[in-house]
Formats: structure tokens, sequence, C-alpha cells
């Protein structure tokens, strides 16, 4: 529970179909209700979407993480911004745990688009007045936005998870360099050395690790991998065929958003020199599709934090991804 509830009244805290425990938990450590929200689809496949209690002259917060079905999911979204512009709202949150098309950040092609931009605009369209999420894929993202918004970072959550551990010989590895400067600053907070795979994608399943960069790899006989997601896990097996072959006995995986998409995580798991896989409950994961070395650590308290002090108009820089 954060140190000062905000008042019930003055707010109304939804969720839409993605993430609903999330969205429950993240309500409770704030002290304050979870309303419902109404999603029914017409028989032409529309979607129809009422909030289930007023919002005039309140602020309104929105948890809808973008993960499958992503574009239903998105859909949600922006209808759920538009009611509450239109019910007279003074503020709409848009609060987006996982904000999926960070992925598409550049035009890497041509007549393709941008479309990590084109989201962001329509959120704001819809009625956003401010937007949170957590570890973008690539910091230019957060200037894609046209309202104010915060990128909270995953890293203490994985902390106190990893507090108390004995981490003797162990090494911070980064499967590309697009994540190494993260990767640098967790392994700052851990006091251990860090390194990064020198990686090229060939296609959204296939990716080719041709080596390591940063710190000597050889003599470490147990790596952390750290990632901002992991969809079909091609990156982190590749990347944990070269630990092994450097000598590494024994690979934990961290990564913020666990999508494991086509047998992602049955994938990594049958790797017997990976011992556990931890991720975050940003994209939900139902029971029947949870293993044994699968560990989820909840980031509920770093969203209620965020909203707590934005509510409080208190600066949450020190909870931002780019924050040492």
């Amino acid at each position: 529970m954060t140190d000062t509830p905000i008042p019930p009244g003055e707010v109304r805290f939804f969720s839409g179909s993605s993430n609903p425990k999330l969205a429950g938990t993240i309500a409770t450590k704030l002290g304050v209700p979870l309303e419902e929200t109404h999603i029914h689809r017409f028989s032409n496949d529309n979607l129809y979407i009422q909030l289930g209690a007023s919002v005039r002259y309140r602020r309104v917060y929105i948890v809808q993480s973008l993960s499958q079905p992503v574009n239903d999911h998105l859909m949600e979204l922006l209808m759920m911004l538009d009611i509450a512009r239109g019910a007279a709202a003074s503020e709409v949150h848009a609060i987006i745990p996982y904000y999926s098309f960070a992925r598409s950040d550049k035009k890497d092609a041509p007549r393709i688009s941008i479309t990590a931009r084109l989201v962001a605009d329509l959120l704001k369209t819809a009625g956003a007045t401010h937007v949170m999420s957590m570890m973008f894929h690539s910091p230019q993202v957060h200037g894609f936005f046209g309202v104010p918004t915060d990128p909270l970072s995953s890293r203490p959550v994985f902390k106190d998870y990893l507090d108390g551990r004995d981490l003797t010989g162990m090494i911070i590895v980064a499967p590309d360099m697009g994540m190494a400067k993260s990767a640098a600053r967790f392994a700052r907070t851990l006091g251990l050395p860090v390194a990064a795979g020198n990686k090229d994608r060939v296609s959204d399943t296939e990716v080719v690790i041709s080596g390591l960069i940063g710190s000597q790899v050889r003599g470490h006989k147990r790596a952390l991998v750290y990632d901002d997601e992991i969809a079909t896990g091609g990156s982190i097996l590749e990347l944990s065929r070269l630990l092994v072959e450097e000598g590494v006995e024994e690979i934990t995986v961290v990564c913020t958003h666990g999508l494991f998409t086509h047998g992602g995580l049955e994938r990594l798991a049958v790797v017997p020199q990976i011992s556990e896989i931890v991720t975050t409950d940003t994209v939900y994961i139902p029971p029947e599709k949870m293993h044994p070395k699968l560990k989820i650590v909840s980031v509920a308290q770093i969203f209620a934090d965020a909203i707590q002090h934005n509510f409080n108009r208190e600066s949450i820089s020190d909870l931002f991804v780019f924050g040492e």
C-alpha cells in the first residue's frame, strides 16, 4: 500500500480485457475500487463498450496492455479513452504496461509504417491526456507521444527478486546492443560485469548472434540474460548456445514482457543450462501456460507508486527506465 491512498471519490479506475488481474492489483495498492467495464460484441463483430461508473470531472485511469489479440486490445483502449473524454473526465490516463507497437520504431524497409508513432498519435486523438508504460523497446519511442508520457523501469522488481541470492561468478548479458545500455544499468545495481550479443535479425522469428561484445564471458560459470521482451525465444536460444560454448553452466533469463508465443516458453525451458525464466505480469499468462521454470514478479507496486506521485504532482524520475 502506498503511504497516502488516493481519495476514491476523485478518480475512476478501469481495465480493458487484456490484464484485469494486474489492473485490480494496482487499484488495491492505491486503495481505490476497480470499476466495471462492460465489453460485448455486436453480431457484425463490432465492439460495444460501456464504462460502469460516472467519470464526470474525475481523473480516469484505464489499464490495458497491448498484448494478443493486439488489435482488439488497442481498439478497446481507444474506445475507452474516447468514452472517458466524451463523458467529461477531467484527465484521462492511459496505463499501458506493455506497448507492443514499440517494436515498430523505425523505417528500416520501403513503404512501411512507423507504427509506434501512429498508435501514439491515435491515443492522443482518442482522448489520452497522459500515458504511462513500462520498458519501451527503444528510447526514441518516448518521443513519439504528443502527451506527457512516463516510461517506467522494471529493474527494481528484478533487483528485489535477486537480492539475497549468491551471484558469485555471474555476468549480465544483453542479447543485442539495443539492450546493452539498460543491461549495463542493471549490472551496476547488482555490481556485476556486463556483455552484449552482436545480433542480426533475419526475420521476425530468426536471428543470428555472431559474437559477444564487452566483458570477457569465458571464465564465468553463470550468466543472467537480460531482455525487454521475449516472444518466440529465438534470440535467447541463440545467445544461450553461445554462452554454453563459452563455458557457462547456468543461465537465468530475465525479461520484462513475457509473451512466449509459438511455444517460446517451452523452447527455452528444455535448454538444460537455463535454470529459471523470470518475467513480470505486464502480459497476462494464464495458469495453463505456466511452467515450473517460470517465475512471475509483479510490477503493480511500481505503477501504483507512479500513479500516486503523479496524482500528488510529485516527481517520478526515480522510477523512469533511464534512471540509474
